[in-house]
């Protein structure tokens, strides 16, 4: 996984922007005259981006592979698993929420969702509305952590809402070392070689799993127990929870169970991001998920307000630039209308990106000698899927030392024929990296 870089692949001067859309590749959708929500959207700051640089494709993860944001993200900062050596989303959110996490706990990523429990527990929705306050979330895992009684008096649990729908899930035995090596109770993703990966799923008929251990071992079969023993007792202890008599009787979708999945065991190992590209990275990021992805790799963090503060974020990643040789910026906002399967939300959303975001960022960063603003996502999130997709989003590298290639708008069909072709996402980095030595060097 080591990656050389040669120190004259880092152009002397140049200041890198490098901005990941999360969920923002997509498909033609009806609702927008069969044009993506890119294609549809209104987008001069990023069109003008493409006009002054090269578009291309990635494929984030591998080919095939609709991949979860986590491996995505750490395949377009330019680290592969393939060898089988993630340690799962569990353990990389238990980081980035502070939990107390050792190797030998089995940490998970939590969904609160919706079941009807007289229908086999079939889900409703994986996401219990999306709209979940903080005290409600914080109600509810208290209220499991005193009255969840596991079988095996030696296990205990903690969980840890974060934002919204998620929480994350920490399992710790005092007298073993759980395993990893089980599945997910959640129907929507599947876990290869420690990725998680989406699955297609009916909406109509989708139902929790059972949680099985994926080899013989004493330590993968109590972990694949414990984690039953709590999906269970989670929906009985909250069928009738005051949050969710209170939620149904507002017309809500009752957080009456926790659907788990990328179940991980140890502490991961990797070669710090500055090390790895000779060049110092900072980032703006805000989810768990991200924060851990940050942590791991030793990224300095910056704050730059709330998820959706978009003008700040991009003063900051401008500002920023006086410190550090590149920002690594990630915007989530075009992924939840993608699950949601809202092509105009999408649209929408991605227009008040461009002219909130790439707009701001376009003035700061002119007060920045020679710098070169890099746009992709880290996965495609299809309205008409309603979930991750493996196919390739659109990647754009641009600025005044990179040469024009045609591309007249950040869009599906322009990364289709740009003159970057289609690469892997563990390459986008190194090739940045690549063309503005070679616009040096010319």
């Amino acid at each position: 996984m080591t990656q050389k870089v040669s120190p004259d692949m880092k152009k002397d001067g140049v200041k890198i922007v490098y901005v990941l859309l999360d969920g923002v590749g997509d498909l033609p959708h009806p609702a927008l005259n069969d044009l993506t929500p890119l294609e549809a959207a209104y987008t001069p700051n990023l069109d003008s981006l493409a006009r002054n640089g090269s578009m291309g494709r990635v494929i984030t993860v591998g080919k095939g592979i609709a991949p979860q944001s986590d491996i995505a993200v750490f395949n377009m900062l330019g680290y592969s698993f393939r060898d089988g050596g993630y340690v799962g989303r569990g353990v990389i959110e238990s980081i980035g929420c502070n939990i107390d996490f050792r190797d030998g706990d089995l940490a998970l990523r939590g969904n609160f969702a919706t079941v009807d429990s007289d229908k086999n527990n079939r889900i409703t929705d994986r996401r219990a509305g999306r709209i979940i306050t903080k005290k409600e979330a914080t109600e509810v895992c208290k209220a499991l952590m005193d009255k969840i009684q596991f079988s095996d008096k030696d296990a205990s649990i903690e969980l840890v809402p974060t934002v919204a729908h998620r929480v994350v899930i920490r399992i710790r035995h005092n007298k073993m070392q759980l395993s990893d090596k089980i599945t997910n109770t959640d129907p929507a993703y599947d876990k290869i070689e420690g990725m998680g990966i989406a699955k297609p799923t009916t909406s109509e008929d989708i139902y929790v799993q059972e949680a099985k251990s994926q080899d013989d071992t004493r330590e993968a079969k109590a972990a694949a127990m414990l984690v039953n023993e709590f999906t269970e007792q989670t929906i009985r202890i909250l069928q009738n929870h005051p949050v969710n008599i209170a939620r149904k009787a507002a017309g809500r979708n009752p957080m009456n169970c926790i659907l788990s999945r990328d179940s991980g065991n140890r502490l991961p190992q990797v070669q710090p991001i500055n090390k790895k590209y000779g060049m110092s990275i900072g980032c703006i990021v805000e989810m768990p998920v991200e924060i851990g992805i940050s942590k791991v790799l030793g990224m300095k963090m910056y704050e730059a307000g709330s998820l959706d503060d978009y003008e700040q974020k991009a003063k900051v990643a401008a500002d920023s630039l006086k410190t550090v040789d590149a920002m690594y910026v990630h915007l989530k906002g075009p992924d939840e209308f993608g699950h949601d399967g809202d092509a105009k939300g999408k649209k929408r959303n991605l227009e008040e990106i461009d002219r909130r975001f790439f707009g701001v960022l376009a003035k700061e960063v002119s007060k920045v000698k020679n710098p070169v603003i890099v746009v992709s996502g880290d996965h495609s999130t299809p309205c008409i899927k309603k979930a991750h997709s493996d196919d390739p989003v659109p990647v754009l590298v641009s600025g005044n030392g990179i040469k024009q290639d045609g591309s007249a708008r950040f869009t599906e069909n322009y990364a289709k024929r740009g003159s970057l072709g289609l690469m892997m996402g563990v390459d986008v980095i190194s090739k940045v990296l690549k063309l503005t030595s070679d616009n040096t060097n010319e």
